[in-house]
């Protein structure tokens, strides 16, 4: 057995070693005496053999050693949840138990959580008694176990309660490290790496080496670390030696000790937020990357340090970003918690800050940190690394008169010249690589074609390329390339040449979206014309790419056109001398685009020993020999000539001096001329030398422009050219450069819009751009979310210059997009060029949060699906227009679509379908419906146009019925050409491609009478005004319910839904209880459901089985697809189990749109107590994910677990708590809770025994008896009211509820009396106010509701509820108007959006206003005292109210009718004529029925009612309605809950 031994503090206490077990028994026994051993673990690792084999060894070498001294063991619960003051507690309460002592000796065995805890138990137990550590992970073994940090954590964050208790020994037996999982190990390594990072790049260096065989090992079938022990042995004793002599020399981390926490000032915030999904060693990871950056940004550390130590990382699967996919899964919605605020907060609380000051660990370079100790860093460049936009505030007189900057390696030579050292033979070094996403993408493929090995060397500023001869093979993983145009085009031709393994047939190249829409098809074809097999997995002629291995290239004569891109050419040369003949390559089309960088190709590949001779005979040909490149030994790699435009543009701009001391006039690079052509005519004065190139810009205000210049040799610098074009005098056309519409972005494009925003106009030319510059007084700021840069370096790069010349600070969005090139290029322009530099956290809004507003609506679905009715009744309820696109297409081809099919066929229809889809998209983008037709979805490039909609956040709504009802509309209708298959089956067939090209989906229900057809438009105008965000789901300022539906089948219970349902706050719709899980169903169900209860939300849950529903856990996919559908259904509130996969549950958080979440968590065995540290991590993670509710659901197996879970709710208050105790026991919890308490109904008949539910009465009763409801009184006041229906009403609805209210008469017509003898009462609930006391009382009212004040008058008083004193007056009459006319159908009335209203009192106001709330565009007033009129139109300055008159009577158009007039007096004569006239031109028809509302209530049948119904066959609405309506109303607004309407109705009308 070997043991290496680390001393520390002047003693060799730390033992490492692999199998080393009986050496930890027999030395603790040896040499710490103790009567008492105690070993501490988790419940996890007590079931491991080493363990199990330590404890076991342990007892029987004390048995023989110390026969008088005893063996105690205790298991925690894992994880880092349970490093608490709760569990501290419980472990010491444990030693105090058993009689332990201080000469007990405790062993911590386990990994960072045992280790911190048990070690602060040591440190406080008795005052501090003796611990051994034995750590069993590998983040504990180099980092938590050394030192003697012992600590818990907190809700503010962790280890911040704690002690240095150093251990008698520390045991790192590596052997341990065998039961980890993969993760686990993965995660030590981060601390491993970290402490190479700061003291010895040797380490580092070694660990780079070690990183392939160790994630090969570990990712085994079945890992054998046994075969890596010595490796590992070698990391363990790099970090432990490292910190050992940090610690001996700084015990209490006084200065040199805070060097360990390189990468933890920032790790640890986000750790704080990501735990427990995250790891320790995955958020250090990224906390090294952002702190190295900051490193970088500060000046301190060169940018080649960075890039080799995110390549370290990376190389061991740790995560560098927290935007990285596999890491991003992992954490789920969580990410969305990761605020720059919210992040500087814990760092701000971190223990190694000085005060209030934030202090960090800065790195010189790989293996040193800066100035040994850590650093003040200020919150605002901090603030600039961790985000990804940046304000560039104005460069006044900030930046040095003169500077000099060495860009990175050139973009095109670097990665040139990888290809050819990876292609080549022999070792080279390649120095001043580039250090960019591009070339990591590139190193990245080579290393995976094992076309050559990679390390580095000089702090990583050199690498060193093994090539292996041309000698290629396939491999398994996806090369994944970014945006990285040059290696795509590369690679692409490189993978030709990968030969096939045993396991592996093919190499698959792919990309980021844009890249999968950028154009590779000319190289491919070439390729595949010479031998190559290439197929394109997704779109024709872009990424990705599946490449068969083992074809290679035929060579021989190689034709291609040139005149897109010159990497294609490069491309084939760089791979021709591989060919199994030589290459002649033709460059067809005519002139090739960039010929510079295909003389720097061909000059390379001679410096790699492969000569290329130029065809004397044919232009644009070259011959390529037979041949394998032979490796320089070493080749420097010249700065980027496009980069290096950037700051001679700064100089250019702001009348200062920049050099460029690398780069001049012998530069293989084109852009190396942008200094002598573009600027120097310009009015700069440029000194070039054949290797430096300076700048000097003219006075500020003086550059002039270029009439014309051609910069084909150097396109990628046509942006900087610009930008200085912008602010230069007169107009500047640069031509040449077409091809920059296909790089990144469309760069010419990029550049016009972008201009726009400065206040510069910019014009696009066939092959370039012209730019009229302005002075730079003139120049714009751009507000809003300022400069868009496409993910595109150069347009980034480039206005970083244009937005310091403005006034105010200007926003760069996606900064990190330099990374490509120029990852330090901010870093430069803060650190050389002294500009200020402000990060900006976008807080974006969640995906379908936004309020559609005016933008156009798509419709599609099968023919005969309602789409016709259905969009017109949408375009009237938005105020849009409606366009039919197959109208649409009929007009512009002036031809029947019928006969157009017959005569052309289905595929021209189709094309010219989709041309017309593109068209109106583009055309009608805003206040439109677009309704396509049926077959919109056949084709793949409409699907995709819909797609993309839905993408960029317009709705497209899937109309669909009942599949029975469209067969039999569809067989009897002519107007259409006929399907030419089944139409079920083409329903089939359509089905999938209707539901992936549309966000929302509707069920219309059949309808048979004009009554069904009235509800399905309201039904269907809640629904649309839901999902364009006009409607959400607002939880109610008071207690709140839902009953649950769970019934199989909702169509054979539809008048019950209603009675159970009117009285809660929302629906449950149990979509696992429903009697399949098909979507048709559920959307059919859903549909029924609006139909029914047509106010309310709607609450969607799929329970599990595990939950206590019925839905198979392990169906995981079907669960997420379910709760899509319920999203695109459009549901108000959707329950979101926590135990969901992360993924599960960050689509749905990320997608939610306009509905609202519930996460939901259910534990119904009763074992988790209240006061568990479990329901805490839940109802964080529900916070966490940034749910709008949590709901947590026990089981209480004693009264006491209803009190524990009120003291819960007390501590929980983040966000709205539905907690809820289930069983007999439970009852008290869902009567103290008060958000959406899931409710019963005496109507439901099958209730589930034993969950202990109630009512919403039951509720209300058990809350009186206990003190929590108080009675109170309400009265109706004026004069006469003793005949008043409002006491019935009201004292029905309170036996209903069961709430301790009473409604009584209170006949007066003094306000005052009302006021000193109701509303002064203790007991005062509120007040039903009629005549004549409807405008006296507002003098006693605080205040009043927009609508009393408006309509003059106060029906309804309450007192305020928010704790202030006073009073609420507000006016229902107008609510009662309006609901009677919705409860009537309302939907159907012809000319909706006009309205009369006869009479001119006080009731006339409310009408007004009632109409006026239903979208009545006019309203007319019609009186017997037209004077009376003038009043009302003045009292309504913003309606649109006109007095009718005789003579305009009989042809105005109305369709809602208010009569204000006395029932019970004779009508005048001119009055009834007049209103005869409107009546006998406005009847109805099936489809439009005008209604007529009759404001009094007695008689029942009043001279107007007569008339309308009798004579013209208006529906007529008798004004009990509106009594009834409005006390509804008043009801809700005395006492927060809605009234069951038929017990009110049926009160009011037993008189």
């Amino acid at each position: 057995m070997s043991i290496e031994k680390v001393s520390i503090l002047g003693k060799e206490s730390i033992h490492v070693g692999y199998g080393i077990q009986s050496h930890i028994v027999e030395e603790t026994i040896k040499c710490l005496a103790s009567s008492t051993y105690v070993i501490i673990s988790d419940t996890n690792m007590s079931k491991t053999p080493t363990y199990e084999k330590l404890q076991d060894s342990f007892q029987k070498e004390l048995a023989k050693q110390r026969p008088q001294s005893r063996l105690l063991t205790y298991l925690i619960p894992p994880g880092e949840n349970h490093k608490n003051r709760e569990t501290k507690a419980e472990v010491e309460d444990f030693l105090l138990q058993q009689g332990c002592t201080r000469d007990t000796v405790i062993l911590a065995v386990g990994g960072g959580v045992i280790g911190d805890m048990i070690g602060f138990v040591a440190a406080t137990f008795m005052r501090g008694v003796r611990v051994v550590q034995v750590p069993t992970t590998l983040l504990s073994m180099v980092d938590s176990s050394v030192g003697g940090k012992t600590a818990i954590d907190t809700e503010l964050g962790k280890n911040f309660i704690g002690a240095f208790h150093q251990p008698e020994f520390v045991f790192c037996d590596v052997s341990f490290l065998q039961t980890l999982p993969k993760r686990q190990l993965i995660n030590g390594m981060a601390e491993v790496v970290k402490t190479a990072a700061i003291w010895d790049e040797t380490e580092f260096t070694r660990l780079e080496g070690f990183a392939k065989r160790f994630l090969a090992e570990i990712s085994a079938p079945t890992p054998n670390l046994e075969s890596i022990k010595d490796e590992l042995i070698k990391t363990v004793l790099g970090s432990v030696r490292v910190k050992a002599f940090v610690v001996s020399a700084d015990e209490k981390e006084g200065g040199l000790r805070n060097l360990l926490n390189f990468g933890h000032t920032i790790g640890h915030a986000i750790e704080a937020i990501l735990t427990p999904e995250a790891l320790h060693g995955e958020c250090v990871s990224i906390g090294m990357i952002k702190e190295a950056e900051l490193s970088r940004y500060l000046g301190i550390l060169p940018p080649s340090a960075v890039a080799r130590l995110s390549k370290c990382l990376a190389a061991y699967g740790l995560p560098i970003s927290v935007d990285e996919k596999i890491f991003s899964k992992i954490i789920g919605a969580k990410k969305n918690n990761l605020k720059i605020d919210s992040l500087i907060k814990k760092m701000l609380i971190d223990k190694k800050n000085d005060g209030s000051k934030i202090r960090c660990v800065l790195l010189e370079s790989i293996g040193k940190c800066y100035e040994s100790k850590a650093h003040q860093i200020f919150k605002e460049d901090i603030q600039v690394v961790m985000t990804d936009e940046v304000f560039v505030h104005p460069f006044a007189n900030r930046h040095p008169e003169s500077v000099s900057i060495t860009p990175p390696g050139s973009k095109s030579i670097s990665n040139r010249a990888l290809i050819l050292a990876a292609l080549g033979e022999g070792t080279t070094r390649i120095k001043n690589l580039l250090h960019s996403d591009d070339t990591k993408h590139m190193l990245d493929a080579v290393v995976l074609m094992k076309g050559a090995t990679v390390s580095f060397e000089d702090s990583g500023d050199t690498v060193v390329v093994q090539g292996h001869g041309g000698k290629l093979f396939a491999c398994k993983e996806e090369i994944y390339l970014g945006n990285a145009g040059t290696a795509s085009r590369f690679l692409t031709a490189v993978a030709a040449l990968v030969n096939s393994t045993q396991d592996e047939k093919s190499v698959t190249l792919t990309g980021n979206a844009r890249m999968q829409e950028r154009p590779i098809a000319a190289l491919v074809d070439a390729l595949t014309t010479n031998g190559s097999k290439v197929d394109y997995l997704n779109k024709q002629g872009s990424l990705p790419l599946k490449i068969e291995a083992g074809n290679g290239f035929k060579g021989g004569r190689i034709e291609l056109a040139a005149t897109t891109s010159s990497q294609y050419v490069s491309a084939i040369l760089m791979c021709a001398p591989y060919a199994e003949k030589e290459v002649t390559l033709s460059l067809v089309g005519g002139k090739p685009i960039s010929q510079l960088y295909i003389d720097m190709t061909i000059a390379m590949m001679k410096d790699f020993g492969v000569d290329v001779t130029k065809s004397e005979t044919e232009e644009y040909t070259y011959h390529i020999p037979k041949a394998v490149y032979q490796n320089p030994q070493e080749y420097v790699v010249e700065s980027d000539a496009s980069s290096a435009t950037y700051p001679l543009a700064f100089a250019a701009l702001t009348n200062s001096s920049c050099t460029i001391p690398n780069i001049g006039s012998s530069s293989l690079q084109g852009d190396a001329r942008f200094a002598v052509d573009v600027l120097k005519p310009m009015g700069c004065t440029v000194e070039q030398t054949s290797k430096s190139t300076t700048v000097t810009g003219p006075p500020i205000g003086t550059l002039k422009a270029l009439p014309e210049i051609d910069m084909e040799p150097m396109t990628d610098a046509f942006l900087t050219a610009s930008v200085v074009a912008a602010v230069s005098q007169g107009t500047t056309t640069i031509s040449g450069i077409a091809n920059q519409r296909v790089k990144e972005c469309n760069r010419i494009k990029a550049m016009v819009d972008e201009l726009a925003k400065f206040g510069v106009s910019a014009d696009e030319t066939e092959d370039g751009i012209s730019i009229h510059g302005v002075q730079l007084k003139d120049l714009k700021t751009p507000g809003g979310r300022g400069v868009k840069t496409y993910d595109d370096h150069r347009v980034a790069m480039s206005f970083s210059l244009l937005a310091g010349l403005c006034k105010d600070p200007v926003l760069i969005q996606e900064r990190s997009t330099t990374g490509k090139t120029w990852p330090g290029w901010w870093d430069v322009l803060h650190s050389k060029f002294n500009a200020k530099l402000e990060g900006h956290e976008y807080i974006r809004q969640r995906s379908g949060s936004l309020r559609n507003g005016d933008r156009s609506i798509v419709i599609i679905g099968m023919r005969a699906a309602g789409k016709t009715t259905l969009s017109r009744w949408l375009a009237e309820h938005l105020n849009f227009k409606l366009l039919d696109l197959d109208q649409y297409l009929e007009k512009k081809l002036a031809v029947d679509i019928k006969l157009l099919v017959k005569e052309k066929g289905w595929d021209y229809f189709r094309e010219k379908e989709t041309e017309v889809l593109n068209e109106c998209l583009e055309k009608f983008g805003k206040g439109h419906i677009l309704a396509t037709g049926g077959g919109i979805v056949e084709g793949e490039k409409p699907r995709e146009a819909l797609k993309n909609y839905t993408k960029s956040g317009g709705i497209v709504l899937h109309l669909h019925r009942d599949l029975k009802e469209t067969v039999n509309f569809l067989s009897k209708d002519p107007t259409r050409p006929a399907y030419s298959d089944d139409i079920e089956e083409v329903w089939k067939r359509r089905e999938k491609w209707y539901h992936e090209c549309s966000n929302y989906h509707f069920y219309s229900t059949h309808c048979t009478s004009e009554a069904e057809f009235a509800n399905l438009k309201l039904v269907f105008a809640k629904f649309v005004s839901k999902i364009t965000g006009d409607d959400t789901f607002v939880l109610p300022a008071t207690r709140s319910t839902f009953v649950t539906l769970t019934y199989p089948d909702l169509r054979k219970v539809p008048s019950l839904i209603k009675d159970v349902s009117e009285t809660s706050n929302a629906v449950e719709l149990r979509v696992d209880l429903l009697a399949n899980q098909e979507t048709a169903y559920i959307a059919e169900q859903i549909g029924l459901l609006r139909s029914v209860a047509t106010d309310l939300p709607i609450l969607y849950t799929v329970r599990t089985k595990s939950q206590c529903g019925q839905y198979p856990d392990e169906d995981e996919e079907g669960m997420r697809k379910l709760l899509m559908f319920g999203l695109k259904m459009g549901v108000d509130i959707i329950d979101l189990q926590l135990i969901s996969s992360p993924s599960t549950i960050a689509e749905v958080i990320s997608k939610r749109g306009h509905t609202k979440i519930i996460a939901s968590h259910h534990d119904f065995t009763g074992d988790l107590k209240w006061d568990n540290v479990e329901w805490k991590n839940k109802y964080a993670q529900g916070v966490s994910i940034d749910a709008d509710f949590v709901k947590l659901v026990g089981m209480a197996k004693t009264f006491d677990d209803n009190l524990l879970l009120e003291n819960f709710r007390r501590q929980n208050t983040e966000k709205p708590l539905i907690g809820i105790n289930m069983g007999p026991q439970g009852k008290l919890s869902r009567v103290l809770n008060k958000v959406l308490t899931p409710v019963t109904h005496e109507l439901i008949t099958d209730k589930p025994i034993g969950v202990g539910q109630l009512s919403l009465k039951e509720i209300n009763q058990a809350l009186f008896q206990i003190g929590g409801l108080l009675e109170k009184e309400f009265w109706v006041v004026g004069f006469p009211v003793s005949h008043s229906r409002s006491p019935a009403l009201h004292n029905a609805a309170y036996a209903a509820l069961g709430l301790p209210y009473k409604f009584d008469i209170f006949e007066t017509d003094d306000a005052e009396k009302v006021y000193t003898q109701l509303m002064q009462k203790p007991t005062f609930g509120g007040l039903a106010v009629t005549i004549p006391l409807k405008l006296d009382i507002k003098k006693y009212c605080t205040e009043l509701s927009e609508s009393a004040k408006l309509i003059g008058a106060v029906n309804t008083v309450t007192p305020i509820a928010d704790g202030r004193k006073g009073f609420l007056g507000d006016n229902t009459d107008w609510i009662g108007i309006a609901n009677s006319f919705k409860k009537a159908d309302f939907a159907l009335a012809s000319g909706v959006t006009n309205g009369l209203v006869v009479g001119g009192g006080g009731t006339s106001r409310a009408a007004i206003f009632a109409l006026h709330s239903l979208g009545c565009q006019k309203i007319y007033l019609l009186n017997r005292t037209e004077s009376k009129l003038q009043d009302l139109v003045d009292s309504f300055p913003d309606y649109d109210l006109e007095i009718l008159l005789e003579k305009n009577a009989s042809s105005v158009s109305i369709g809602l009718v208010v009569s204000c007039v006395p029932g019970d007096k004779a009508l005048d004569e001119t009055l009834m004529k007049k209103l005869d006239g409107v009546l006998s031109n406005n009847k109805g028809d099936k489809q439009t029925r005008p209604l007529l509302l009759e404001a009094a209530y007695k008689p029942r049948v009043t001279p107007i009612m007569e008339l309308a119904k009798e004579k013209y066959d208006w529906t007529v609405i008798p004004g009990v309605e509106m009594l009834v309506n409005q006390g509804e109303a008043q009801f809700k607004l005395h006492t927060g809950y809605t009234a069951p309407y038929k017990v009110i109705h049926s009160a009011v009308l037993n008189e």
